[in-house]
């Protein structure tokens, strides 16, 4: 019974050592943060199970990776396997591809260009990097008031080219 228990303390001692760079292996293996936990607890739970035959517990680490890449390929062709064909085809729904999305950008950067540089400066600072005023104030060597005041008229010129922009595509 005490060799149980010291297997037990050893693979946890092993998860709270290596859980970080485990989890970030996941995270290489699928990209929503909460799957690849769940990918980690199901790997763990597997090689929990088999810790005791892993003899060289140095190759700990690469037992785990190859679980966790055994167990998304299961996870995959489980997903794969619940799409049934049919005889109709689905109503067509519209795909955003991000065409809209980078002509917006594009619109904008064009509409920061006409903006003075401080002023420029201001808005990205406060709505891009999201700085608070006084964050601003500090990286452009302003006071709060004056980051205010730049940031209130750069927005009004801002949206007045937006504005004018729109006006002259419509036409």
């Amino acid at each position: 019974m005490a060799t149980g228990s010291a297997e037990v303390l050893d693979f946890e001692d092993y998860v709270r050592a290596r859980q970080d760079s485990l989890l970030r292996s996941a995270r290489r293996l699928v990209t929503d943060p909460t799957e690849a936990q769940d990918l980690l607890q199901t790997a763990l739970a597997r090689t929990y199970v088999r810790w005791d035959g892993i003899a060289d517990k140095a190759l700990a680490d690469a037992y785990l990776r190859r679980v966790m890449i055994n167990t998304r390929t299961e996870w995959w062709r489980s997903r794969r396997l619940q799409e049934t064909p049919t005889d109709q085809l689905p109503d067509v729904v519209a795909v955003e591809d991000g065409t809209e999305q980078r002509a917006d950008r594009a619109l904008l950067m064009e509409a920061l260009g006409t903006l003075a540089p401080k002023q420029r400066s201001v808005v990205v600072l406060r709505h891009w990097e999201q700085m608070s005023t006084e964050e601003t104030a500090t990286a452009l060597g302003m006071s709060p008031g004056t980051v205010k005041s730049t940031l209130h008229r750069s927005l009004v010129r801002l949206r007045a080219e937006l504005e004018r922009r729109s006006v002259e595509c419509a036409a």
